[in-house]
């Protein structure tokens, strides 16, 4: 055989696959073209929905996330509030004891005044 005989021989069954592959596809597009049409209408339905549900997962973590953070911004803006609220109180409860002691010794000294003008008197 010479190069050329053996060429076209080795091309042959590269042919035939081809073209069984070809005539392979077109029986399944026969068969199954209409089947695989719908399949494929029905999968990119569940994309499109897939896809929208994504987009309003995505704009519900969003809301969400500025919510819970205005949450936390009120919430720290509330406790600075109460804490000062507390240090006001705190501080007005100390001047009120230290008032009262300053009255108690103020007391004890007029006791022991009264106690000296009756011992005198």
């Amino acid at each position: 055989m010479s190069k050329k005989e053996d060429t076209e021989e080795s091309l042959k069954p590269s042919l035939d696959n081809n073209e069984s592959s070809q005539r392979l596809e077109a029986i399944k597009n026969l068969i199954f073209g209409e089947n695989i049409q719908e399949i494929d209408q029905e999968f990119q339905l569940i994309k499109e929905h897939i896809e929208k549900r994504k987009l309003e997962l995505e704009s519900l973590i969003e809301i969400t996330q500025k919510e819970l953070n205005t949450a936390i911004d009120n919430l720290e803006t509330d406790l600075n509030i109460r804490i000062t609220d507390l240090d006001a109180k705190v501080d007005e409860n100390v001047d009120d004891l230290n008032h009262r002691k300053m009255d108690r010794a103020a007391l004890g000294n007029m006791l022991v005044t009264m106690g000296e003008k009756i011992m005198k008197g």
